[in-house]
């Protein structure tokens, strides 16, 4: 009896550290998902903060007067296309060229060539060559403004180093979904197998496959459940840490895109979870029974 027992206790031990070793597994790789998800969404944010710092200027005709030039601005500002404007007064740009020359270049000239800009920062889907060029135009017809300036070369520059990166990380992506099911799939088939012979008893003294499988799949995700909890919570000490080394990280996080990626974290384990153990234990319980110690 005394052996009996210590079998069954043997049993429940292998059969707790069956569980834990799961969890841990789905654990690590919706860790590794989840990762993955603050880079793309910190590299969204990125390309989004560059893009939008890509500056064209307004140069304005002399003649322009303050009131002119501010009414002017505030209709800049209802542009759809409009982020920000900053106006630069004549003075305000002599007083800023002057302190990078090291000189007053007005005395020196006796009058002060620079003439009055207006500063815009244009919204992030906006700053593509095509669309600028658009906005170029329409900018041009505008009855103050004497020239439009920004550097072309280097808005394709940033985009197609963008459009690089995306698709580098969007391979990648595909890549890691894809390790990930297969390992959370191997995992819990590991898991299943293990118990297979509870499964082949439980079916010979008349269960039926629902109820065989029942238990099972609610006891996965679960699993899948903790894990993810789990995950999340290694990813929130992650970006805590970060913050810590890296405090400018803090403007490109967006806490209600986090959220979304919790949350998908949280399905993408139960969900996985639940489907693998649920064709696994299918599987068992089609199986003939001279196949099963083969198995």
């Amino acid at each position: 009896m005394t052996t009996a027992i210590s079998n069954e206790n043997f049993g429940q031990r292998r059969l707790r550290a069956s569980y834990v070793t799961s969890v841990i597994s789905i654990m690590l790789v919706l860790f590794m998902l989840g990762l993955l998800g603050l880079i793309i969404l910190h590299g969204k944010k990125l390309s989004e903060y560059v893009r939008e710092n890509i500056r064209i200027s307004l140069l304005l005709k002399d003649d322009s007067s303050e009131d002119q030039i501010m009414a002017y601005q505030q209709k800049l500002n209802k542009a759809r296309f409009v982020r920000a404007s900053q106006y630069i007064s004549k003075e305000q740009a002599a007083r800023e060229l002057s302190e990078d020359l090291g000189e007053d270049f007005v005395k020196f000239l006796d009058y002060n060539p620079l003439p009055p800009t207006i500063d815009l920062q244009l919204k992030a889907e906006y700053t593509n060559t095509d669309s600028i060029a658009k906005i170029e135009k329409q900018l041009k017809a505008g009855s103050l403004v004497k020239e439009v300036v920004y550097q072309k070369s280097l808005i394709d520059v940033v985009n197609d180093n963008i459009r690089k990166i995306s698709l580098v990380i969007m391979g990648f992506s595909v890549l890691l979904i894809i390790i990930a099911i297969v390992l959370i799939n191997n995992t819990i088939k590991l898991s299943i197998y293990a118990r297979r012979f509870l499964i082949r008893s439980m079916q010979l003294v008349g269960a039926t496959e629902t109820f065989v499988r029942r238990p099972f799949v609610m006891r996965s995700m679960l699993h899948g459940l903790i894990a993810a909890l789990l995950s999340i919570a290694l990813l929130v000490g992650t970006l805590f840490l970060t913050r810590q080394r890296i405090p400018e990280l803090t403007q490109l996080q967006d806490v209600k895109s986090f959220l979304i990626m919790y949350g998908l974290l949280i399905v993408i384990g139960v969900l996985l979870s639940g489907f693998s153990t649920f064709f696994a234990v299918r599987k068992f319980l089609r199986m003939k029974a001279d196949t099963l110690h083969m198995s």
